[in-house]
């Protein structure tokens, strides 16, 4: 791979500017994370893509915000506006677990340090500049201010908070993935029009008053409760979030108006999921796909996680409850055609450290590619949040060639030994029974190219469950799906003499989720051999179903009442049984089974083997040998910090 030149990055200081010739500034963006410049880094992308179309943009990575404030007048003013991306996830989901204790690092800043970043920085950073230059438009965007835009329970705080424009002072948020929102509204900008005026553009939150509001309120749009409405009533905070979910989720959305502080906050409808030439136009911009150069000898570690991966799609129909992949993206797949895959791929190739080996070839789910429904009409018209829950729509298109395309020509390139398939598989794609034969022929040969080529010695699949009745709030497939595909991957295994693992993701106090469910799944999953360490407790994040239940206390679809586990003995509770394996869990989970009149699994978990037997045994037992014991468990904490991650949105 070429060197790369300050030059080659977007400028971050006075000087870089001054070496690319300019004497002014279109617009600034300040972002939450280090400065990567690769495409599956937001902040970059939105700057490449202001770029292309002729701006002048900088970027200012991690601002200090304390002191004088330095950082953010070093580059002065813009022309247009400021832009915020606080980060490739939510800020609070970023620095801490479900239990609100520190994560082991910060993944998106220089050697995993905690003190880059303040919490809320799309606050924190507008009001900074907002104090500092009054009349300068600032422009949210990223994942925070796009699932914070209308009122949302705010977990790290416990409490329901107001669009994020009323608590920032920012002009306008972009939300979802915006490319086109934000080279219109720079468009609008340049054209000498006032931020006040923009109320027109699609994809965008702006507060007015209602007299501001284009063509009134009308019946076309829909009028969500109040803020303070929310405030006094949980059940119509639930009747909210029905809506909003159902008007991401859709191709002709209506726009949202909800009342706050005297002002509505308008959603504007979004754009139509972008095309497939679109989309390689944002992917094919030149990236250097390296850390600027200020971090040299520095270690990013989200970079050092994706830097020989490849996204191939965009968008995700799962509709799971507990993610917010498809509010941000959308759940219609975009996908990057065929040439701009393979451009990157070469990319990576030419990367000096790279052995051979793809890490990732995948998406927000690893086997979406090409999907869609077969009449485009019906789609247009439906508001479902999923394509494959409570069951596959028998519209939607399954076939997996375009994706098992994709595969051969990626591993015919030269210089590529092994591509790994590192997102997440939805295996109930895999298991559907098509009307069409060629498409269920396709799924068993992708299902067996997947298990003997692109598997990284262990596969990670996502039942999140064993329990149907909380598999339904989820929005996931039966557990007798996750069983019938482990069925086939030790067939595959055993028939090529593979030694691989599967390695299945659980969630604990999920909304819906009783101490008996967890119970039951420890010993659901003990008979097929597992001793879990791929472990997560339900984290609240704004702008899912899930999340709305679990405050609400009900089903935003159906408004009945739901159970969540929330005080901190309830939490420990349910995630003691995923442990049942060690013996120092043991005399506790024994206790809770007779508390709770369980006592029937006790023979399921531990038989009428002594404990001192019992201890010896675990020892010895093939998925907790000492060597593989003691790397998961040094593995976990960051697989799971991954796992985050993914389930947040944060996949381009």
């Amino acid at each position: 791979m070429r060197g790369y030149q300050l030059t080659d990055f977007l400028p971050t200081t006075k000087k870089e500017v001054e070496l690319k010739g300019w004497n002014t500034l279109d617009v600034i963006l300040f972002s939450g994370d280090a400065y990567v410049d690769h495409p599956s880094f937001g902040a970059a992308v939105i700057g490449r893509v202001l770029e292309a179309h002729g701006y002048r943009v900088a970027i200012v990575p991690q601002p200090d915000w304390h002191g004088d404030f330095r950082d953010f007048k070093k580059l002065g003013r813009p022309r247009l506006f400021f832009g915020i991306s606080p980060g490739c996830m939510d800020s609070m989901v970023n620095k801490y677990t479900a239990n609100r204790r520190l994560r082991s690092e910060d993944a998106y800043s220089p050697d995993g340090r905690h003190d880059c970043r303040p919490e809320y920085p799309t606050i924190v950073y507008s009001r900074i500049l907002k104090q500092l230059y009054p009349d300068v438009p600032v422009v949210l965007g990223g994942i925070e201010a796009s699932l914070r835009r209308l009122t949302h329970y705010d977990y790290w705080q416990d409490k329901l908070m107001k669009c994020i424009l009323c608590d920032s002072g920012a002009d306008i948020i972009s939300y979802g993935m915006g490319e086109k929102s934000i080279v219109e509204i720079a468009n609008e900008l340049n054209e000498g029009k006032r931020i006040s005026d923009l109320k027109h553009l699609p994809q965008t939150v702006y507060l007015a008053k209602r007299d501001q509001i284009p063509n009134g309120i009308n019946d076309q749009d829909i009028v969500l409760h109040s803020h303070e409405e929310c405030l006094h009533s949980k059940k119509a905070e639930a009747e909210n979030f029905r809506h909003i979910e159902e008007e991401s989720n859709k191709i002709h959305a209506q726009r949202l108006i909800q009342e706050v502080d005297g002002k509505y906050a308008v959603v504007n409808p979004p754009y139509p999921p972008m095309t497939t030439e679109e989309l390689d136009q944002s992917f094919d911009l030149p990236y250097t796909r390296m850390p600027h150069p200020k971090y040299k000898n520095k270690r990013i570690p989200a970079f050092e996680m994706i830097k020989h991966s490849v996204n191939i799609h965009r968008g995700c129909f799962g509709g799971c409850a507990f993610c917010t992949i498809s509010a941000h993206q959308g759940k219609f797949i975009t996908c990057r055609s065929k040439e701009s895959i393979l451009k990157e791929v070469r990319q990576v190739i030419e990367q000096p450290d790279f052995k051979g080996y793809l890490s990732d070839l995948g998406g927000p789910s690893a086997n979406m590619y090409g999907m869609r429904g077969n009449n485009q009409k019906a789609c247009e018209k439906c508001k479902r949040p999923s394509c494959i829950h409570p069951e596959v729509c028998p519209n939607l298109n399954t076939d997996h060639t375009p994706l098992l395309e994709i595969y051969h020509a990626v591993d015919a390139l030269p210089g590529i030994k092994k591509s790994f398939i590192g997102s997440g598989v939805r295996y109930d794609l895999l298991l559907h029974h098509s009307k069409d034969e060629a498409t269920n022929k396709a799924a068993k040969e992708y299902t067996r190219e997947l298990i003997c080529k692109h598997v990284s010695g262990r596969l990670k699949v996502a039942p999140e469950h064993t329990s149907d009745s909380v598999l339904r709030l989820m929005r996931k497939p039966s557990f007798s799906q996750f069983e019938t595909f482990k069925r086939i991957f030790d067939r595959i295994n055993k028939e090529e003499q593979l030694n691989q693992q599967i390695i299945p993701y659980f969630i604990s106090s999920h909304p819906g989720c009783k101490e008996e469910d967890m119970a039951e799944l420890a010993a659901i999953t003990k008979q097929l051999d597992f001793h879990l360490e791929q472990v997560q407790d339900f984290t609240p994040t704004p702008m899912t179903v899930a999340t709305e239940t679990w405050y609400t206390g009900y089903d935003p679809y159906t408004l009945e009442p739901v159970f969540s586990a929330k005080t901190q003995k309830e939490k420990l509770a349910q995630r003691q049984f995923f442990f049942w394996y060690k013996p120092e869990e043991r005399s506790n989970i024994e206790r809770e089974l007779r508390r709770i009149g369980r006592e029937d699994l006790i023979s399921k978990l531990y038989g009428n083997v002594p404990r001192q037997h019992k201890q010896a045994q675990a020892a010895y037992h093939p998925y907790s040998s000492q060597h593989d014991n003691h790397r998961r468990t040094k593995d976990t904490r960051k697989e799971n910090d991954r796992n985050v991650r993914r389930r947040n949105g944060c996949n381009r």
